[in-house]
């Protein structure tokens, strides 16, 4: 995918209207995404089948194993806690600070993010509540440490959020997905030497999932291919628009005849 497909450019003038429907939209798709969670099959039988029908493709992939790497976090305190704070405080905050950022400043990127994001959501949602997933922190042969609820900074601990989520949606992992989608489409929109180290956020949310025992290997991998592949449908000049915004640009009028024309 090409990094220069998306041009900085002059932001517009925005009235009120139009900022308060970009966030009413988005909004309504995160809200849609964690009820859909909710209404998610929870059969603790099928899920558990289905994550270790997971940990079986990764053995095939030879894929290293996930308690590998938490073994290894776990021997330094300062890593999990770290690790548990970023899956907890960067996740959301990230994402739609970028969101803003685009919008104020690269408006076609923004457009261009939010198709992306809505359609990869959209297919995760369906995969979820028809193949519930256990995490590695719930799948009990594992051995795995829930190092969110063991440090107290466990999202499903929280009154409203932990309400909202449903525990067996670790595939595809939107927090990698999602992580890999603002950093392409900041390294498209910026020219700075210095956009490339956008992709430390989706390694370093890969790195974070696996050693908290949210996600596998696998989850980051799926939720990765998933966004590339909606970014590369709504890609800037691609034909696939299926959601309808305001940066097509109205048509310029024909040109007149000339006056020579007009009388012969």
């Amino acid at each position: 995918m090409a990094v220069s497909t998306v041009a900085p450019t002059a932001s517009r003038r925005t009235s009120i209207p139009e900022v308060l429907r970009e966030v009413a939209q988005l909004l309504a798709a995160f809200l849609v995404y964690n009820l859909g969670r909710v209404l998610a099959t929870q059969e603790l039988g099928r899920a558990d089948a289905h994550a270790h029908g997971v940990l079986d493709a990764e053995r095939w992939l030879r894929l290293p194993a996930e308690a590998t790497l938490q073994t290894w976090a776990l021997s330094h305190d300062w890593i999990v806690e770290l690790a548990n704070r970023y899956y907890v405080s960067v996740h959301f905050p990230l994402t739609i600070a970028v969101l803003v950022w685009l919008y104020r400043y690269r408006r076609p990127a923004y457009h261009w993010a939010k198709r992306a994001l809505l359609g990869a959501t959209t297919v995760a949602l369906v995969f979820t509540v028809l193949l519930p997933v256990t995490p590695p922190r719930l799948l009990t042969s594992l051995g795995m440490v829930d190092t969110g609820h063991a440090g107290g900074l466990s999202i499903y601990q929280a009154p409203v959020l932990g309400s909202m989520s449903n525990e067996y949606a670790a595939m595809p992992s939107l927090h990698v997905g999602w992580a890999l989608l603002i950093a392409v489409v900041m390294i498209a929109a910026c020219r700075t030497h210095w956009r490339w180290l956008w992709l430390l956020h989706p390694l370093a949310t890969l790195f974070v999932v696996v050693s908290t025992a949210n996600h596998y290997w696998l989850d980051g991998i799926a939720g990765s291919v998933l966004v590339l592949g909606a970014l590369w449908l709504t890609r800037p000049g691609s034909r696939v628009r299926p959601w309808h915004t305001s940066t097509a640009q109205p048509s310029s009028p024909a040109p007149s005849a000339s006056p020579r024309a007009s009388r012969s």
